[in-house]
């Protein structure tokens, strides 16, 4: 049990299991080539079997070597459901699950303290990244209300319905083709309509965004924070430690040279006094 543990928590493992996960990806990349899998097809395919049992039979090894503490490890059950997809059988209804064999290639986020530091930023900032979804739904609701009874009419494919008109502005927000493709036909009937259509990007694009990318920063600058705090702690224990380990060898050595000059006083005097015996006689 204790080789494989140390097996299992070896940074060469951990090393040699990105490798494989890269080299996964890669052969999996390949296989959506018609003109590769015609020349080296089933060789391919037995590479691919061949990875997906090493990464069972790592994932058997870390559960017997943590036991119930793999399960309590989000990122231990990340792992365990990627490599599961992977075993479900890909025929008949499950012929769609073919396609997320790629998710083993997340299993990198798992190794790389990076990555994690980062999806454990995102999901820090969920909670507030829900309220601002919530303000900017309510935004591209009214939005919506208005562009639907002020454009309606005349472009019914763009803004004849409420939902029509949510899509139409989703395109505006994300600027892609906003002025030519949507805005300056507008205008061409309705010349007024920048002031719809201007606010609308300033509120959505330029504020409502940034205040994500605003929110998933200052998450990550809170998790260095704490990761450097707990680092700080760490060091401050160890010298803490280190200091009461001093204290107590300089204790004892302080009582080892005073039970020595006990040892020579006693012995002094014991010669002084055989040195006193001999002249009398």
């Amino acid at each position: 049990m204790d080789r494989l543990r140390s097996l299992v928590l070896s940074p060469r493992t951990e090393r040699i299991i990105l490798a494989l996960i890269v080299l996964n990806a890669v052969i999996l990349g390949l296989e959506t080539s018609p003109w590769v899998m015609a020349r080296a097809g089933g060789l391919l395919v037995t590479l691919d079997s061949l990875l997906l049992a090493i990464f069972v039979v790592e994932i058997v090894a870390r559960v017997i070597v943590h036991r119930l503490a793999f399960f309590r490890d989000p990122w231990s059950l990340f792992d365990l459901a990627v490599v599961a997809v992977a075993l479900v059988p890909s025929a008949g209804a499950f012929s769609v699950l073919r396609a997320l064999r790629i998710l083993r290639v997340l299993r990198v986020i798992t190794l790389v303290p990076s990555l994690r530091r980062v999806v454990g930023a995102l999901i820090t900032a969920l909670p507030g990244m829900g309220s601002i979804v919530l303000l900017l739904t309510l935004i591209f609701y009214v939005a919506s209300v208005m562009a639907t009874k002020l454009f309606g009419a005349s472009f019914p494919e763009w803004f004849g319905s409420i939902p029509a008109s949510a899509y139409t502005l989703f395109q505006v927000m994300t600027l892609e083709s906003w002025s030519m493709g949507i805005v300056r036909p507008v205008m061409e009937v309705y010349g007024w309509a920048w002031l719809f259509f201007v606010p609308f990007i300033l509120c959505t694009t330029f504020t409502m965004l940034n205040l994500f990318i605003g929110i998933v920063v200052n998450a990550m600058q809170s998790g260095h924070e704490e990761e450097a705090k707990a680092e700080r702690e760490g060091l401050a224990a160890e010298l803490e430690a280190a200091d009461a380990e001093r204290r107590r060898i300089h204790a004892e050595e302080t009582a080892d040279l005073a039970a020595l000059r006990g040892e020579i006083a006693a012995l002094r005097a014991e010669i002084a006094g055989l040195a006193t015996g001999l002249k009398r006689r």
